[in-house]
Order: C-alpha cells, then structure tokens, then sequence
C-alpha cells in the first residue's frame, strides 16, 4: 500500500498510515449501497446519515478513501457547477437568483461541515482570479464573459473587473491584461477533506470496505470478488471510473488532467507573487490552466491532460518529462522567477466528462438508482451538492436542492446523452484538442499577423461549440 503515497502531492503529506480498511468478504444487506468513497459517494453517506441515522449503509471502494480524483485534484472549492450560465439561462430571474445562490453556498456549506465535523482540511476562502495573463484576447474574452453574467443577474458582489493595477494586489503575473475575480471559492488541501470525510461517516455509522472492487453490478445488487451488498437503493458514486462500470461508460467520458507542484517558496518570492489568502488562479484560455498557494507555500499548478482511444483509464501517472516541461514553460510564462524552480511532485488523475458539458444529478424511481456526476473538472465543490441532492432524492424530498434544471428526478439512464461511439470521439475529441493547441500557439506569439489570430480564435470557437 506504500504506492498510495505516490498518488499525489496532497496523499504524501497525509499525517496518517495508509492501512487499508476491510475488504467486503460476505454477502450482506442495506438500504443504501454506494460504490466509490471519493468526494460524491462520502457525501452523500453523509447527507443521509445525518437526515435518516436508522438507515444501514454501505460504501464500497476498489482502492482506498480518496484514490480517485478526489485526492489527486487541484483543490479549488468551487460555487459553481460547469456550464451553470446555460443551465440557468431559461429560468424566471427570481429562480435564476436562487439558483445562483444555492451554488455559491457551496464553499460556505462545506466549511460549515468540516468546522463541525472536526475535519482540517486547510480550507482557505479567498476567492477566484481568472487572469489574462498571456495575450491580448484573453481580455475580450473575459469581459465578454462578465457582460454575459450581468446579463444573467449576477453582480459586483460575485464577479468584479480587475485592472491590472488592482489584480497586482493579490496576484502579479508577468504581462497582465487584467482578471476576473469571484468571491465564491475557496482552496483546500483534497486528500484531507475525502480522508477526514470518511471517518466522519464511520463515526456516525457506515461501513466503508476497501479493496472491495466492484465486479458486477444491477439495479438492487451489487458484487465483488468476496461478497455482495443487496440495496434498496444503489449510488454508483464513480465519477471518471464509469468506464469500469457499463453502461455508465456511454454517458462519462474519462479525460485526464495533469498537475505540478513545487517545492516550498521562501517568503521573498511570495512577496513577488501574492496569493496571501489563499486565493486560486486560473489563465483564460481555452485550454484550462489552474492553480493555488498551498498551506506549505508550494505553487500547485494544473494544465491541461488528454483523452485515451475508447475511454481507457490512464493509471500510470508519473508524468513524462514532456509532460513536465510544458507544464513548467507554462508555469514559466506567468510566473518568470519560477522557470528554473524545483518540481518536487507530478500527478494526474481521471475525471468524467458528461456529453455536452451538462453535469447531472439522477435518480431512477423504478430501479432505485441515484448518481451524480459530469463534473468535468470541477467536482470539489460540485460534488458536495451533488451529495445533498442525491441525499434528497433518495429521501424523497422536494426542496430547492430537487427542482434545479440539472436534476433529473424519476429519469432513467437512458435518458442521460450519450457519447458517440469509436472512433467518432477519440477523433473528434483531438480535433477539437488541436484546434485549441494551434490557437493558444498563434495568439502566444505576438508576431502573428491579425488575419492568423482571428482564424485560429474562429476555428477554435467552432471547434468549442461542438462540445456543447
């Protein structure tokens, strides 16, 4: 088990043994089986737990707590869910407002949790910077984006325009054009919110089994390799691992992301570059680059990742040296002090990426299944809503957590998208890949002539738009 070290930065510095729990080794009964203890399914234990404590419930993972994408992630706690902007576009502005709100309690929600759970996770809220940092366009297009949310009702309160005078107040890049900032997100250190969220649920009564993979599965029961859980309700809580799980394959892409961190900066560095608070960053290009100060001072930075032929899972992530190196130019272009820095880890991970960009929270009445996911990169957050949703559902409720346009109640699986088949995706996919490659290369040079830039943003913005 000493390889589970290796899993990420944030899993190295876990203050704790990595001692596996018990696998399932019997064939047992409970209302609730939930496969996978990551983020989603540890919540909503949680959730149900805390509404319902007479339900027996029970939590399988094929590894451990965390060894999926909520241990490896960049630790940003978002207030938001991907593609909220079209999700909530057709509702009544009263309704839009409530929506928004509910997604922006998110970060505040889970600090409430950990506070009373007892769970040090180095939760930090200091907010978002989205930063045009490497070329001119970037600033259209963010303030593109900001009328877009004005648009939609949001305010000074949750998106404000920095200049670059203002942005250098909390974080100085090298050629900044000005950002974006949100209040509504927070960063954390992600292995000890998903170790510490699952001792909280065995604290109040779950049975977690570990090295249980899931061999089988269907609506009421599922097996492993010693045993097998019959359920009144089954939570297939994978994530990027659906491949592992047909049919939940058709409808979550596995997509990989990739990630750096350096060694501990000294004081003076940080005093040229900023985050004090815990802020998170981000680059706006299409190709998302992220990034935070972590509790230790590192600089934990992500860029990019890729898609495998036929959704195959990537499990060796020690990154190769090209991996590293674009990762370090890129770090390099906003940060210059940092090019020849030490890159003391390199991680990735798998998430899941739902056709369309549209996450989804499900539950099935007639074969008693819940599920969320289709995060697409942003699961820290989403995943804790997600959890309450499907607690909610479960449960019965309709509250405001059930009537949101990305819950699906009483649907089916069927009625989720569904991704093309090979090698329509795997060609479409680095297509669409490609086309954001060549812009970001074009609009980086700042020789390239205005009729080569406007091409490349053109193909590029068509290229986005088949994705949704």
């Amino acid at each position: 088990m000493s390889q589970w070290r290796t899993i990420s930065l944030w899993v190295d510095q876990l203050d704790e043994p990595l001692t596996a729990r018990p696998s399932l080794r019997a064939d047992i009964q409970a209302d609730v089986a939930i496969v996978g203890a990551g983020y989603t399914g540890l919540w909503t234990a949680y959730y149900l737990k805390r509404q319902a404590p007479q339900l027996r419930i029970v939590v399988l993972e094929a590894e451990t707590a965390g060894f999926g994408a909520s241990g490896r992630n960049g630790g940003w706690l978002m207030g938001n869910i991907l593609g909220e902007d079209r999700l909530l576009a057709g509702l009544p502005s009263e309704a839009r407002r409530a929506a928004f709100e509910l997604l922006h309690d998110i970060p505040d929600e889970v600090a409430r949790v950990t506070e009373r759970e007892g769970i040090a996770c180095d939760l930090r809220k200091g907010g978002v910077l989205y930063c045009a940092a490497r070329y001119p366009e970037q600033l259209s297009s963010l303030q593109d984006h900001l009328q877009h949310l004005r648009e939609l009702g949001l305010g000074e309160d949750d998106y404000r325009w920095l200049e670059p005078d203002e942005l250098a107040v909390q974080l100085r890049l090298a050629n900044a054009y000005g950002a974006l900032y949100s209040p509504h997100c927070a960063t954390i250190h992600p292995a000890k919110l998903v170790r510490g969220l699952a001792r909280c649920v065995e604290g109040l009564g779950v049975e977690i089994y570990e090295q249980s993979r899931v061999l089988d599965w269907q609506p009421g029961r599922v097996k492993t390799a010693m045993g097998s859980v019959r359920a009144d309700w089954l939570v297939p809580a994978v994530e990027g691992y659906a491949a592992e799980l047909p049919p939940l394959g058709r409808h979550q892409l596995p997509v990989q992301s990739l990630i750096v961190a350096t060694e501990p900066l000294p004081a003076d560095v940080w005093a040229e570059i900023g985050l004090a608070r815990g802020q998170a960053f981000g680059e706006a290009s299409r190709q998302v680059t992220y990034g935070q100060r972590s509790a230790d001072d590192r600089l934990v930075f992500g860029a990019r990742g890729g898609y495998r032929f036929g959704g195959r899972l990537r499990t060796n992530f020690n990154l190769s040296q090209g991996e590293r190196d674009l990762r370090r130019h890129l770090l390099g272009e906003l940060f210059p002090q940092l090019r020849n820095v030490r890159l003391s880890h390199a991680w990735g991970g798998n998430l899941g990426m739902a056709r369309r960009f549209r996450p989804h929270m499900l539950r099935d009445s007639r074969q008693r299944i819940a599920l969320s996911g289709g995060y697409g990169g942003e699961g820290v957050g989403a995943s804790n809503l997600g959890g309450r949703t499907l607690a909610a559902l479960i449960l019965g409720q309709d509250n405001a957590l059930t009537r949101q346009p990305w819950v699906l109640s009483d649907s089916s699986l069927s009625s989720l998208p569904g991704w093309e088949p090979e090698p329509c995706r795997w060609l479409g996919y680095n297509a669409i890949i490609q086309s954001f490659v060549h812009e970001d290369r074009v609009l980086a040079d700042p020789s390239s002539p205005p009729w080569r830039r406007r091409l490349a943003r053109g193909v590029a913005g068509l290229m986005e738009g088949f994705m949704k």
